[in-house]
């Protein structure tokens, strides 16, 4: 079992500096749980998976972090955890809060150090605050701009919710982009059995933070968190051209419009 603060295989460079001084278990779980979820987790995905990663230079090793991810299939945030993982991060992830309900899942994902959101209520903005929290304490959290999987018929980023460009303004920590393919064909939207074999292709690739600068000073509303999700969700939508070798979308689809169409 490889070591948290193993480096996938591109070397790294110095750290981008964050929010105050923490230690490497900022954010991470107890020893238990975390050696517990990585015996599970690596075997199995390096058994179903071959992996093509690139980008873990830009993955600072410690200070509070986001991540801000496409999300194509329920089994990616399993795979990103592990591309993390090998590149020095312990993610911490916003889950539903209906599954810390569910005896022994809820207290494991609990001691994983996950965050509950409760959907289409006002207790969601609690997630955001436990959140910003866990931030200014070093966590590195995972975050999907979209709020859900994506919609869009080709599977391109959709329009972004503004929560991830808050957090990064109000905290000051790195947004660092990622954008991934190959977890719709291990586990499509809308499947319950992923589909195992032949081996998928995970493919990864993390870019370097996303420039907010012309944002700091500002007030944290309207047109600033808008052009700021813009700003991050062209980030990812960049990367996922790259690793798809095509041509994006120059409008991000956004499925309250295509309800209205």
């Amino acid at each position: 079992m490889s070591h948290p603060s193993e480096p996938s295989s591109d070397s790294t460079t110095p750290a981008v500096p964050t929010v105050g001084t923490v230690s490497r278990r900022a954010g991470r779980p107890p020893r238990f749980w975390e050696t517990l979820a990585v015996v599970v987790v690596k075997p199995l995905s390096r058994l179903f998976v071959k992996r093509r990663w690139r980008g873990g230079e830009h993955i600072p090793r410690t200070g509070g972090l986001i991540i801000a991810a496409n999300h194509l299939s329920w089994s990616d945030p399993v795979l990103l955890a592990h591309y993390l993982y090998n590149n020095g991060r312990w993610p911490t992830i916003l889950a539903k809060a209906g599954i810390f309900r569910v005896p022994l899942l809820g207290h494991a994902v609990a001691q994983l150090q996950a965050i509950p959101v409760e959907r289409n209520s006002t207790e969601a903005t609690k997630s955001l605050k436990t959140a910003e929290e866990r931030l200014r304490k070093g966590a590195c959290i995972l975050f999907y701009p979209e709020g859900t999987i994506t919609r869009d018929p080709e599977l391109w980023p959709m329009a972004g919710k503004t929560g991830v460009a808050r957090l990064a303004l109000a905290t000051g920590v790195p947004v660092i982009p990622i954008a991934h393919w190959g977890a719709q064909e291990l586990l499509p939207y809308g499947e319950k059995k992923p589909r195992l074999l032949p081996r998928k292709t995970f493919h990864v690739l993390a870019g370097p933070p996303v420039d907010l600068s012309k944002y700091a000073g500002q007030p944290l509303r309207g047109s600033v968190l808008r052009d700021a999700t813009a700003d991050i969700t062209a980030a990812i939508t960049d990367l996922l051209a790259d690793i798809r070798d095509e041509k994006a979308p120059e409008v991000p689809y956004d499925p309250k419009n295509a309800a209205n169409g």
